[in-house]
């Protein structure tokens, strides 16, 4: 009687991990990213590595914060970041009911580009102020320099 029991708890057991299995190869969990940009046609990089030009889909794996830039010809170069946010149901807890189940979870970013100026002396312009602005920021930022006594030779 006691090697029967054994038998069938085996067996059951073996019934029910295959189940399981099952179960979890038959889930399809899919994460994609739609990005777009106005206009389109936008060269994207996703974290340094190059996906495609707008309007794409790609898939990903984790949640959080990407690298995000965006290279047109006539517009300015685009570099951000976006975040790709969990739903509730990928939060630890109810993950654990979800995983059995299919899901496509889709996140979508839109970049609006600025148009480069096509006058030369606009271009011009706008290097001196961005130049002078980096100017300002790098000043404010360093310290104050520190006097240095008279007769000190390394001060000359």
């Amino acid at each position: 009687m006691v090697s029967l029991a054994k038998q069938f708890f085996g067996r059951s057991g073996i019934f029910l991990a295959a189940a399981a299995s099952l179960c979890a190869l038959s889930a399809c969990n899919q994460r994609t990213l739609e990005i777009t940009s106005e206009p389109p046609g936008a060269l994207v990089k996703l974290n340094d590595v190059e996906v495609g030009r707008t309007p794409l889909q790609v898939n990903f794996k984790y949640y959080g914060v990407y690298d995000v830039r965006l290279a047109l010809e006539g517009y300015e170069n685009l570099a951000t970041s976006a975040e790709a946010v969990a739903p509730w149901y990928e939060y630890p807890g109810p993950d654990l009911a979800t995983a059995a189940t299919s899901t496509n979870v889709r996140r979508g970013w839109n970049f609006i580009l600025v148009p480069l100026p096509t006058d030369a002396r606009t271009l011009e312009q706008q290097l001196i102020v961005r130049g002078r602005e980096l100017a300002a920021d790098h000043a404010s930022a360093l310290p104050p320099a520190a006097e240095t006594p008279a007769g000190n030779p390394a001060a000359e």
